[in-house]
């Protein structure tokens, strides 16, 4: 008899990992029967066509946002004195004292601070909301479908979200088995991990190295390094298309070399705009000498802002806006849902763009698995004043210590020197593919075509025990 699984869409980060890749196919191939339970405003069924259960019920408990809070800020408390190690300090945002509303969440987060401020605080503190988690009418509702529907394991598809907690103590209350993928590359570290399950998947030996140093209840035997899905596209020929093809559908210049500019959120990098303006200086003084470039821009999906169009404006000369295929279905970030179309367009951006720029972003290893090389902006700009996030913490970050070498990306660390680093790239010169596969493999693990498939083989030995 098949086996059903419940793959859990809390929210729709995961939809990206798990719904438009090959994970179902391969799934379903090894003898699966597989349901989407569905929290997300994005019907899997109307728009792939596949199994669901849709949770309809949305009401998480008014004071888990709150103790979640706090229990993060703890978390990086602990972290800090365990680890002598200030950078945990810099995942902390300030807390938000604007109106009467904001002032009461901040002064009662820091008041739950105060009262559980340590490693067995941590522990109370999660308890607490597992308590309030399961007084939910959400939780006796999840419980429900899962009482109808006896799935053989329930996979979230993200650590991270305080809606999944209610549907996960309802599936571990009535004996499913729960697990939980670790989402993104720098979630470990940065105390976002939301829910407790019974078992973890992560992308490498490195995560799961984190996992364990950083959760000492969750055992070593709990912890399978997997891969991530996010990354298999960039290994599926198929999508690729001749650069005349690519070219002519996006309106670009056939006689020019274009270089990817990725956007960042606003969060990450809010002066991010003149990164693209130096990006876009430099081409036109390397285009007076002879070159024929052009840029690229790909905005991150989640950022609504406006502070692009000047600069885009400005340099339409030099600058094509290649906009993600994704889907605003809500007004929160997570509620920017990504179309499958999308893979296809990154992949040809990759592959027809000489190489990326950016801050920060993960997006050096979508360009590394074409060989294209990345330059990381680490330089502070003039428009920097008090009140707004320098760039360069970023770097200092755990996730960053990853890299096997200085050279894991080109790190352009003085505007002065843009010009003759893009020159270097373009002419052969200069590249951190070498270091960057290296450090790729650290991050994402030995296997990146085989994630699914290995998600599927650990699922079926979470099932077994």
């Amino acid at each position: 008899m098949k086996k059903k699984v419940f793959v859990f869409f809390p929210d729709g980060v995961g939809l990206r990992n798990f719904a438009f890749t090959d994970f179902k196919e391969i799934g379903e191939n090894m003898g699966y029967d597989i349901h989407y339970w569905n929290n997300t405003v994005f019907s899997l069924k109307d728009n792939l066509g596949f199994n669901e259960v849709i949770i309809e019920n949305h009401q998480i408990h008014p004071l888990t946002p709150l103790y979640s809070r706090a229990r993060k800020r703890i978390e990086l408390n602990v972290s800090k004195k365990k680890f002598n190690d200030e950078v945990y300090t810099t995942y902390k945002f300030p807390f938000n004292y604007n109106g009467l509303k904001n002032t009461f969440k901040s002064i009662f987060t820091k008041f739950l601070i105060g009262l559980y401020n340590s490693e067995k605080g941590i522990d109370r503190i999660r308890k607490k909301i597992n308590g309030l988690e399961r007084s939910t009418s959400k939780y006796a509702y999840c419980k429900v479908q899962l009482q109808k529907h006896k799935p053989d394991l329930v996979f979230c598809t993200t650590q991270r979200s305080t809606q999944s907690i209610s549907a996960l103590l309802a599936a571990q209350d009535l004996g499913i088995p729960t697990v939980a993928f670790v989402y993104s590359w720098d979630n470990v570290p940065k105390a976002m991990q939301v829910v407790e399950t019974d078992y973890y998947f992560v992308w490498s030996d490195l995560m799961k190295q984190q996992v364990l140093q950083y959760y000492p209840f969750v055992k070593d035997e709990h912890v399978f390094v997997t891969g991530t899905p996010q990354f298999e596209p960039h290994f599926n020929s198929s999508l690729k298309e001749n650069r005349e093809v690519f070219f002519e559908q996006y309106n670009l210049d056939s006689n020019k070399k274009y270089i990817c500019y990725s956007g960042d959120d606003e969060t990450t990098s809010p002066l991010d705009q003149y990164y693209l303006e130096d990006l876009a200086n430099a081409v036109r003084n390397l285009n007076s000498k002879g070159y024929n470039l052009g840029i690229i821009y790909r905005k991150c999906p989640v950022d609504f802002t406006n502070r692009y169009d000047a600069i885009i404006e400005a340099n339409k000369d030099i600058i094509e806006v290649l906009d993600p295929i994704w889907k605003q279905v809500g007004t929160m970030w997570n509620e920017v849902l990504p179309a499958k179309e999308d893979f296809k367009m990154l992949y040809n951006v990759c592959e027809h763009s000489v190489f990326v720029t950016n801050v920060c972003s993960s997006t050096v290893f979508d360009f590394v698995a074409h060989n294209k090389a990345c330059i990381y902006y680490n330089y502070e700009q003039p428009q920097l004043k008090k009140g707004i996030r320098d760039i360069g913490q970023n770097y200092k970050y755990v996730h960053f210590r990853s890299m096997p070498s200085k050279n894991s990306a080109v790190f352009c660390t003085d505007k002065n020197d843009l010009e003759n680093l893009v020159q270097k790239i373009i002419d052969g010169k200069l590249s951190n593919v070498e270091e960057g596969l290296k450090w790729f493999e650290i991050v994402a693990g030995k296997a990146p075509t085989k994630a699914s498939e290995n998600i599927w083989k650990a699922i079926k030995n979470c099932i077994k025990n």
